[in-house]
């Protein structure tokens, strides 16, 4: 495609590394009005500069083209919006609640009629509150249960967010067939 056949600032995507004659990258990058009036009088500061001296090119460099408009359920964008993140930390507010199902055995264990001692060696566990063991093995059995509760927690480490992508270049056309509106 030659700068006759593109559009004033019709953006094309190239599998190679290099602007052609009458082409320059999207990269943000400022160009003076007074050289690129018709490229201007389309872009306008959409996408920076300060209206007066110079504008800015749209910055592709690192981001993925969305159409404009408000899609349904969707948030409207509008021309030169910019959004997104490459990463991200989860709160724990942010991540859905969840169990887990942990299966535990109930144990038994000989006890003790009376509680006589404080050493667990050789001893058998006894039923008083003060004194833990018993030095006698009692006819009875204690129970032993166990309860897990699993706190929420978040992790501080951010997460890619990015989905799969192919590196291109994209370039902007500086002269061309200015388009007219139909």
């Amino acid at each position: 495609m030659s700068a006759d056949e593109a559009f004033v600032g019709e953006i094309i995507m190239v599998p190679f590394n290099f602007a052609p004659i009458n082409f320059t990258e999207c990269n943000g990058q400022l160009l003076p009005i007074s050289q690129n009036t018709a490229l201007f009088s389309l872009l306008g500061t959409t996408y920076g500069g300060d209206g007066r001296a110079n504008f800015a090119l749209p910055n592709m460099a690192g981001m993925v083209p969305i159409g404009t408009g408000q899609g349904p359920g969707m948030s409207q964008r509008d021309l030169g919006m910019t959004g997104g993140v490459e990463t991200v930390t989860l709160s724990v507010n942010e991540m859905p609640s969840h169990t887990h199902i942990i299966k535990t055995r109930q144990l038994s264990l000989p006890a003790g009629d009376v509680s006589n001692t404080i050493n667990p060696v050789g001893n058998y566990p006894g039923n008083g509150a003060a004194l833990l063991y018993d030095t006698v093995a009692g006819a009875g059995t204690m129970p032993i249960n166990t309860a897990i509760q699993a706190m929420p927690s978040a992790s501080p480490v951010p997460v890619n967010n990015m989905q799969p992508y192919l590196t291109i270049l994209f370039l902007i056309s500086l002269k061309g067939t200015f388009p007219a509106r139909t």
